[in-house]
């Protein structure tokens, strides 16, 4: 076996198209089953519950809620009930916690006593015999796979789709649009020579912005957060009306901008935001529609004509993650091994 750097996470990344597919195969009626006892539940307000990259899983599935349901949603505020030992009343209030592994200590008693105050509590996790599934009243499999590597690639899109169908079976969908998913990832993870090329571009900058709307600002903030851990680059996500209002100041001509452009109202909400940058000289990398990557200093095209805004996130991420790993490389580092992490945090 080899000991190249990034040996692991590379291997993983690879894996993305395999795992969505089986989560249409053989999750999806498993997370239907799950989304329609919900559902008869009425729950009136929802809270997310998550850290790190599930909270940017999470996050996405507050966009979805609130856009498809029309359910209010919160992200929940764990120390709460862990440190400060607040009481809440969660009666017909849907508490929905992401964890890769489901084993971190807050997560778990968060969800506990959120099942005791009253809340319909479900887990979506990548391990079914965890902690966290044993004390959620439901339980939805993400079916990763073994991940390995520190950075999460593939437990990401998982979470995001099975977010996906469980959001459309609340609102009794049938989730057919993502069947286009497993291909449009395959050809995607194809062009990584491409992504290389573009991340000798990015080798020595001293940090990154990374910017976008609606159901692209997740992947913007995982974006930031895979370059962080990886390559250890100072990454800065914002919603692109957040970077209006102050931080587009610190913007120039050197610290590079990347925009993820969703195609649909999130990325049309994001157009002024692209003209300001542009206006500023800012070394604007685009991921997204292939007019507005021609129109930027760089970017990587999406193949997503069609495809549902909901859905693009699944996709937009990858090219990013390849970035982050190609990058890491150029750099010198291994992507398997960042320093003072590990891969279930435990926090309480």
């Amino acid at each position: 076996m080899s000991d190249e750097p990034g040996r692991i996470m590379a291997g993983e990344m690879a894996e993305q198209p395999a795992v969505l597919r089986r989560i249409l195969e053989r999750g999806a009626p498993d997370i239907r089953a799950v989304a329609q006892a919900v559902a008869a539940r009425e729950p009136r307000f929802v809270l997310l519950t998550a850290r790190g990259t599930s909270d940017n899983a999470a996050l996405y599935a507050k966009y979805l809620l609130e856009i498809r349901l029309g359910l209010p949603c919160g992200l929940t505020s764990m120390s709460t009930t862990t440190a400060y030992g607040a009481k809440p009343r969660l009666a017909d209030v849907l508490v929905i916690t992401v964890s890769q592994s489901g084993g971190s200590p807050d997560l778990v008693a968060s969800t506990r006593a959120a099942r005791e105050a009253g809340a319909i509590t479900v887990a979506v996790t990548n391990n079914p015999d965890s902690p966290l599934a044993a004390v959620s009243e439901y339980h939805v499999d993400i079916l990763a796979g073994p991940e390995k590597a520190l950075p999460a690639t593939k437990t990401y899109t998982a979470s995001l789709l099975a977010l996906y169908l469980f959001v459309e079976g609340l609102a009794g969908g049938d989730g057919s649009a993502a069947r286009a998913l497993p291909d449009l990832a395959a050809r995607i993870l194809a062009r990584q020579d491409e992504v290389r090329a573009l991340a000798a571009r990015y080798r020595f900058a001293d940090r990154m912005v990374i910017t976008s709307r609606g159901y692209g600002y997740p992947t913007a903030k995982e974006a930031a957060l895979k370059l962080m851990e990886t390559s250890y680059i100072p990454a800065l996500s914002y919603s692109g009306a957040d970077l209006l209002h102050g931080p587009l100041a610190m913007v120039d001509n050197v610290s590079p901008v990347i925009a993820v452009v969703t195609g649909g109202r999130g990325g049309e909400a994001l157009q002024p935001v692209l003209d300001r940058l542009r206006g500023r000289g800012a070394d604007l990398f685009v991921v997204g529609p292939r007019a507005q990557v021609e129109a930027a200093s760089a970017g990587f095209v999406l193949p997503v004509d069609g495809l549902p805004e909901e859905l693009q996130p699944i996709l937009e991420i990858l090219p990013l993650q390849l970035l982050a790993y190609e990058v890491t490389i150029a750099r010198g580092q291994d992507p398997d091994a960042p320093r003072a992490l590990a891969k279930v945090t435990e926090t309480r």
